[in-house]
């Protein structure tokens, strides 16, 4: 009789030994993207950038933080919080990286990650306007994405605030929001663990 548990098991520690391999990485490669809150970012200068002009967030230190846990040399693209919308809805900010919180920061990061990243890039120009397409994430959730008229992706109901950006074969659009499931959202909310 075949057991039916190896290649789950299999599959497990595959996912784990990427993830740790990620971390490491982004470990080794904090200072490769600037910190700010510049519009005219554009990671690789291979295509020019299309900017909302009302954003008010950017990569920050945490978005470079998710970003550097993604291989570079495989294409992917990312659904990126802004740095306002992180200390907005997560309630972190970039000196929660370090000291006490650092851990479960990293751990909160990486689930981020997990919910806004899609193994194969996704350019703004691949969405056509009024059309929904949907792929999964890497962690199975899945990213309805549209195009808004002014030419902003909506993903889950959360609009871009910049789109296009590249690192190696990593395509980043910057969000006004966190993407994630409800149970992680009630999980990480900023307030909602009570006080004793």
């Amino acid at each position: 009789m075949k057991r039916r548990g190896d290649p789950i098991k299999f599959v497990c520690v595959l996912v784990s030994s990427v993830f740790a391999f990620a971390l490491c990485l982004s470990v080794l490669k904090l200072d490769e993207i600037p910190v700010g809150t510049s519009n005219a970012i554009n990671l690789s200068g291979v295509k020019k950038l299309k900017v909302n002009p009302t954003a008010a967030g950017g990569i920050g230190k945490l978005g470079e933080v998710v970003i550097g846990m993604l291989p570079q040399d495989l294409g992917f693209t990312l659904f990126l919080p802004s740095e306002k919308a992180f200390e907005r809805d997560l309630g972190l900010g970039p000196n929660d990286l370090v000291g006490e919180n650092g851990n479960d920061t990293y751990a909160i990061l990486t689930r981020v990650m997990g919910f806004s990243a899609v193994p194969r890039a996704i350019n703004s120009d691949d969405v056509q306007l009024g059309k929904e397409i949907d792929y999964d994430s890497i962690s199975g959730y899945i990213l309805y994405i549209s195009k808004d008229s002014d030419g902003s992706l909506i993903v889950n109901r959360i609009a871009s605030e910049m789109v296009d950006l590249r690192r190696g074969k990593i395509v980043v659009h910057v969000m006004d929001g966190v993407i994630m499931d409800s149970e992680f959202e009630h999980s990480v909310r900023p307030g909602s663990q009570e006080d004793n």
